[in-house]
């Protein structure tokens, strides 16, 4: 198993923790984190693009000129594609981007993903994160203190004071442990996390 050391929020190490093999000793499988990430990023899509393609645009009823004689290329209707105003060739239509992973899938994704910062070195401990206000610049302090600049901070439980000082904090997001995902975990360079968070995290996914 592996031991991590744990700190407080003035940056000190106040002992270790020994992590779950089962969910931050896995094998790394690249292939499904990839996936992962594939899948939530597609997952966002709104997919309500449209444009009208030349039977969807209005006008264009008749034949511009004849056939032949003037001289121009012949022309069926002003609202061909390669007229202005005209309809577009490929227009792209509504349509639904979802990917869908099944739940072994997502889970050893996220352990992946977590091994992957244990094993970089990119995952901290902190015994307790507590704020007595909310105030951004106590938020911040705690983050000098651990030398972290872009991070995931998991918090146990909702501490509103913690969310709310965090939330004008650039490149750096809070998320409960029911709220982590493949991708955050991966899009911040370090993943701060509460001794509470890693006991919920390692029973909810051992």
């Amino acid at each position: 198993m592996a031991n991590v050391s744990v700190f407080n929020m003035e940056g000190k190490e106040v002992g270790t923790l020994e992590l779950n093999d089962a969910v931050f000793g896995v094998e790394v499988n690249e292939h499904l984190v990839h996936m992962a990430v594939v899948a939530q990023l597609a997952n966002k899509r709104q997919g309500t693009q449209k444009a009208k393609t030349r039977s969807e645009v209005s006008g264009g009823g008749r034949k511009p000129w004849r056939q032949k004689g003037t001289g121009h290329a012949r022309q069926g209707s002003t609202r061909a594609p390669q007229w202005t105003g005209g309809g577009m060739v490929f227009a792209p239509v509504p349509r639904d981007y979802t990917i869908r992973l099944n739940k072994k899938e997502k889970r050893l994704a996220l352990k992946s993903a977590l091994t992957s910062r244990v094993q970089e070195g990119k995952f901290i401990v902190l015994d307790e994160l507590t704020l007595n206000e909310i105030k951004t610049k106590n938020f911040v302090n705690v983050m000098k203190n651990l030398n972290v600049a872009k991070a995931l901070v998991v918090l146990g439980e909702n501490n509103e004071n913690v969310v709310r000082s965090a939330r004008n904090v650039a490149d750096v997001k809070t998320a409960l442990v029911n709220t982590i995902n493949v991708y955050d975990i991966l899009k911040y360079n370090t993943v701060v996390a509460t001794k509470a968070a890693v006991a919920a995290i390692e029973e909810v996914y051992a």
